[in-house]
């Protein structure tokens, strides 16, 4: 079992080197380091020199989270591909224990694990609604994002079938993509913190506001695709009913005129009620 691990990173110096760190510190080593720079414009590259000789650097133009770890996928070398967002951490057993894992359940193809989250280096607990579950969990993927890009391995395979992460949304790309897989597939769990996710005082994807109109879009998505049973159909235009008249009732309070019309468009498509 050959693993590539994609570190993506954007104006992240700081974060890129102690990201890097964790995965050149794991205890089963990474067979390929792929280091994807989404177009920095600080000093990344001069801050990861001393790495160069472990890693493949590999630098393009501002596209975004998605293209970037696309672009990591496409140069991946290995059929198992785990992925590192530059502002989280790998503990070190992290690999080793997804890979062991994975040994004793050979049938799965995607693995995630349990987290740590820290705001301002101060530990913050979870809430119940980010509990986490195995097997078929796409129902309790449906409300929010339960899966951490960071914390996942997953076989090449998976993107070849499903598709890969959607270059077009600029946030919840990793709710869009789970919901793709989970329908899919039956996912393996670790309940075991084997990442640290981060927060604090820098610009993240996932403290946007409005995060609901692109959790709507997936939704809609899905609901074209043709994948679903007709059990999961039923499951996701109740959360998708529910998702759009939260959004639209906001978006009229704060007189966001266009965007009333448009969450209206997505409702009268669907059959939803009001």
């Amino acid at each position: 079992m050959k693993i590539t691990a994609i570190l993506t990173t954007f104006n992240r110096a700081d974060f890129a080197y102690a990201a890097l760190e964790s995965i050149l510190n794991q205890k089963r080593q990474a067979d390929e380091i792929l280091v994807i720079d989404d177009g920095s414009t600080d000093d990344t590259e001069k801050r990861l020199t001393p790495f160069l000789q472990d890693i493949r650097y590999i630098r393009q133009e501002n596209l975004g989270i998605s293209a970037a770890r696309n672009t990591g996928i496409k140069n991946a070398s290995n059929d198992w591909i785990a992925f590192l967002d530059s502002d989280d951490l790998w503990h070190r057993k992290k690999l080793l224990r997804q890979v062991q894992e994975l040994e004793q359940y050979p049938d799965y193809r995607i693995c995630y694990t349990d987290e740590e989250w820290r705001k301002n280096g101060k530990w913050k607990n979870q809430k119940k609604i980010h509990q986490k579950y195995s097997g078929d969990i796409y129902e309790k993927c449906l409300p929010l994002c339960i899966i951490s890009a960071s914390s996942v391995i997953i076989h090449r395979s998976v993107f070849e079938i499903l598709g890969k992460f959607d270059e077009s949304l600029p946030a919840c790309e990793d709710y869009d993509i789970w919901l793709r897989i989970s329908a899919q597939l039956p996912i393996l769990y670790i309940p075991e913190r084997m990442i640290v996710k981060q927060s604090g005082d820098w610009p993240q994807l996932s403290q946007q506001h409005s995060l609901d109109k692109y959790r709507i879009i997936a939704l809609n998505n899905i609901l074209k695709n043709g994948i679903l049973s007709a059990e999961q159909k039923e499951a996701t235009q109740k959360i998708l009913e529910y998702k759009c008249r939260i959004y639209k009732l906001g978006c009229i309070k704060h007189n966001r005129e266009h965007d009333v019309e448009w969450v209206t468009g997505i409702q009268n498509e669907n059959n939803l009620k009001d």
